[in-house]
């Protein structure tokens, strides 16, 4: 079967993050490892310093029809790769894949749990970040039935679920094309040791900030361990768009978060 053919690269894709750090220049990068399927990029901090924890760049998205839309894999976004730089500058290993199918995260963290210590991994130290439309594939890793468990995660101004009868995710999920392997899943789906943290963008489309915020109420009447912030002014994906001093202070909280709860 023949590759699909890429679209040019469009503008999106190559900004990078608002935020550099000293050394996010200098980390290791282990390019297209074979995960049984998925292939990853893997972003290590310089040196020798055992086994660490990571974070993993959760796609919502399948790679080929990303790369026929958008011109490129989601790992090779510029704001990807910056924040993998990010991570790795922060102390911990970032790690971004490729996918066939958005269902391979599956395989990338059976993979990084079995063999995650040949790249420095510390298997019962992984947490994940996502985004956007990536943000309902990653709330499938932190459901009580999934088959490895994340430490912590950060969910930044995405899509979350569906409650209450509601329908915002679906609607999103059709006009966009994201993968909701968590819908008709309820608040107690959710495992309840998972720590989260949830960046709000206040001038993001109401129906996503709609669904958000009956998620955030929900997690807080359960009291689960949820972090909340919200940033009046920012946009959707304020972390590439929004170059001002309150977009860096979110991202900086966002690493600090994966740093305090990966920690060990």
């Amino acid at each position: 079967m023949s590759e699909p053919t890429r679209a040019p690269r469009n503008p999106m894709t190559l900004k990078p993050v608002v935020l550099e750090l000293p050394g996010m220049h200098e980390v290791t990068v282990q390019s297209d490892l074979d995960a049984g399927g998925p292939t990853l990029d893997v972003y290590a901090p310089p040196g020798s310093g055992g086994l660490r924890p990571a974070v993993v760049f959760v796609s919502g998205y399948p790679d080929p029809a990303f790369e026929m839309m958008l011109g490129c894999k989601l790992k090779e976004m510029a704001s990807y790769v910056s924040w993998a730089r990010l991570v790795a500058a922060s102390g911990m290993v970032a790690v971004t894949y490729a996918n066939r199918q958005p269902e391979d995260v599956a395989l990338v963290m059976r993979h990084l749990r079995a063999h995650g210590a040949t790249l420095g991994i510390d298997p019962d130290r992984i947490g994940v970040w996502a985004s956007s439309g990536n943000v309902p594939n990653a709330l499938s890793l932190l459901l009580r039935d999934a088959e490895v468990r994340v430490a912590c995660a950060v969910l930044a101004y995405g899509h979350t679920l569906d409650l209450d009868g509601a329908t915002h995710v679906a609607d999103a999920a059709k006009q966009y094309y994201f993968a909701t392997p968590a819908a008709g899943k309820s608040m107690d789906d959710l495992r309840a040791d998972v720590p989260l943290f949830l960046v709000r963008a206040g001038r993001d489309d109401a129906g996503l900030n709609t669904a958000l915020d009956r998620f955030a109420a929900a997690a807080l009447s359960r009291n689960l361990p949820i972090t909340v912030t919200n940033s009046p002014g920012a946009p959707h994906a304020f972390d590439i768009v929004d170059d001002n001093d309150a977009s860096r202070e979110l991202i900086r909280q966002m690493l600090g978060f994966l740093r305090f709860h990966l920690a060990g």
